[in-house]
């Protein structure tokens, strides 16, 4: 009786000690911070941009400065003002200020404007990130002067302008022709093609063979999106 007791005890003693114990685990949960601000970014610091107003257009700037100041002001929430004593456009973060980058976004659309393009096209820089204006001279593709030069920019423009629109179309970008500068706004991928197409008729090459070529290249660019 005794044994059979104390071997009782011992499997009790055993089935206690095979018990697993409850450890309390803590868990430590992930700091959640606020994003940060623009003003915030830089520290409480104001950040600045201005655009340089060039003579030829003042007058368009007056004309348009309120389809210009509402998507600055309102949509970006950045300051605009314009500086009558330096002619310059003035652009700063305020602390509602979403995002630090939208003051460089509107600095390029008033620069875009700047150079010629219309409000239309240019706005399109607010909206996308992938949009950029390239610029270049008739002088950095092939010294021309006098009368070539003249016929050169005739090349480029085409008959009212026909071909400048043919181009525009084919690559989807916007380009203007001021005197011997050259602006082209668009996509990385579109700017190279519409940019072949006005260094080949600057060389000398005629409209039709030119044509022929952004058929092709407008084609293939369609194949890969």
């Amino acid at each position: 009786m005794e044994s059979n007791q104390a071997a009782a005890s011992s499997m009790e003693i055993e089935r206690v000690s095979t018990e697993p114990k409850s450890v309390s685990i803590f868990h430590a949960t992930k700091p959640k911070f606020e994003p940060l601000k623009a003003h915030e970014i830089s520290e409480g610091r104001v950040q600045f941009r201005k655009v340089a107003v060039p003579p030829h257009r003042y007058t368009p700037l007056k004309k348009a400065w309120m389809e210009i100041y509402t998507p600055v002001y309102e949509q970006m929430k950045i300051d605009i003002r314009m500086n009558l004593k330096a002619r310059k456009v003035e652009l700063k973060t305020r602390s509602d200020t979403p995002d630090i980058s939208n003051l460089q976004k509107c600095a390029d659309f008033v620069h875009a404007f700047m150079l010629g393009f219309d409000i239309v096209d240019a706005v399109a820089l607010l909206r996308m990130d992938e949009l950029y204006v390239d610029s270049f001279e008739i002088k950095d593709v092939k010294t021309l002067r006098g009368e070539h030069l003249s016929r050169a920019i005739g090349r480029l423009s085409g008959k009212g302008g026909k071909t400048k629109f043919a181009i525009e179309n084919a690559t989807k970008t916007r380009i203007v022709i001021a005197d011997t500068k050259i602006h082209v706004l668009g996509l990385f991928t579109n700017i190279k093609v519409a940019r072949d197409s006005l260094c080949s008729l600057i060389l000398g090459s005629p409209a039709g063979k030119v044509y022929s070529k952004l058929r092709a290249v407008s084609a293939r660019l369609g194949e890969r999106f």
